[in-house]
């Protein structure tokens, strides 16, 4: 992969790194508010409580992301962004473009998510 295609990837990476920790800040503070909260009847509890579970679950899969990410962005320095991990083949660019932090080629993760079924 060229030098200016890594540069891509790689600020598309950081960006959406970036988001990511804005969005769960944000989420954890408004968690932190929700919490303390004076609540005047079983309603308003079920509410919060029903919004707190969706907001946890939504940084939980920001957080996954986030993992992905930093891993991806080592890949880069290490000179190993863009290959597929179970075949070892290149991850082509439209791929790429889709989920830059992609670790399989289409072919591998279409495998990949047959077996989990």
């Amino acid at each position: 992969m060229q030098a200016s295609e890594l540069n891509y990837f790689k600020e598309i990476l950081e960006s959406r790194k970036k988001q990511i920790t804005k969005n769960i800040v944000g989420v954890n503070a408004e968690l932190e508010q929700l919490s303390g909260l004076e609540l005047n009847d079983e309603g308003d509890y079920a509410s919060v409580n029903n919004n707190s579970m969706i907001e946890s679950a939504i940084v939980h899969q920001q957080e996954q992301e986030l993992r992905e990410i930093n891993v991806t962005l080592g890949k880069i320095v290490s000179g190993d962004y863009g290959i597929c991990e179970m075949c070892e083949d290149p991850i082509s660019f439209q791929r790429l473009k889709v989920k830059p932090h992609a670790i399989y080629c289409i072919d591998c993760r279409e495998i990949v998510e047959k077996s989990r079924k």
